[in-house]
């Protein structure tokens, strides 16, 4: 029994207990938690994403772009194929309402150019360029509504990863092209700088530092 084989057997032992409590459990989540964890905080060394307390909307919209091909992962692909529109509601429903442990930020806060592009963007005095990550994905990258996603806390790799693939194109579920645009603004050094600051952050902080707390602010 491989790595992989020995996690799905304890992930799904752990579901199985909570299934006992709830009926609600969708089925699904057994495989899900192999990767994501029974808590779904993920599992930053294997650069696997939290779902906890992501919306329900964001969540399902993934799942739909993993069975679709408009955001490709080959595990993703083929365990979104056979989920119907109720299951993705089911498990995406059951992810959004697992708490986050909350944290303070971290003491000093993370600084550098990756607290300057996620808070104030780099234009560079030109007409284009990388606008603040923050303006769309909330203070401190703690998320806004169904579209923008929570950044913080999330895997250095998973966020530099996604970067990468909006830059290639093989990830395309943005609104209006937004990600696309501002990746492909992006060089390497700035994609690695972003993803390790917000990596850094609390997923759910007990209060915001005033801006002028952070390195880069302005």
């Amino acid at each position: 029994m491989n790595f992989v084989s020995v996690r799905w057997v304890l992930a799904a032992v752990a579901i199985a207990a909570i299934a006992s409590a709830d009926a609600a459990t969708p089925p699904q989540i057994a495989s899900c938690a192999a990767c994501h964890g029974a808590a779904g905080l993920g599992n930053a060394a294997d650069g696997i994403p939290a779902l906890a307390g992501l919306t329900p909307i964001y969540l399902s919209r993934q799942l739909h772009s993993f069975k679709t091909g408009t955001r490709y992962n080959a595990i993703m692909a083929e365990i979104a194929a056979p989920l119907t529109a109720a299951d993705r509601a089911a498990i995406a429903a059951y992810y959004a309402a697992l708490p986050v442990p909350a944290e303070k930020e971290p003491t000093p806060l993370p600084g550098g150019s990756g607290a300057t592009l996620a808070m104030n963007g780099d234009w560079g005095h030109q007409l284009t360029g990388v606008p603040s990550c923050n303006s769309c994905h909330g203070p401190y990258g703690v998320g806004v509504g169904a579209a923008f996603p929570r950044l913080a806390g999330q895997p250095k790799a998973y966020l530099a990863a996604q970067l990468v693939d909006w830059q290639k194109g093989s990830r395309k579920n943005d609104p209006l092209h937004m990600m696309r645009n501002v990746a492909s603004e992006m060089s390497a050094a700035q994609i690695d700088a972003v993803a390790g600051y917000y990596a850094a952050l609390s997923a759910n902080p007990t209060d915001l530092p005033k801006p002028g707390d952070a390195k880069g602010a302005p």
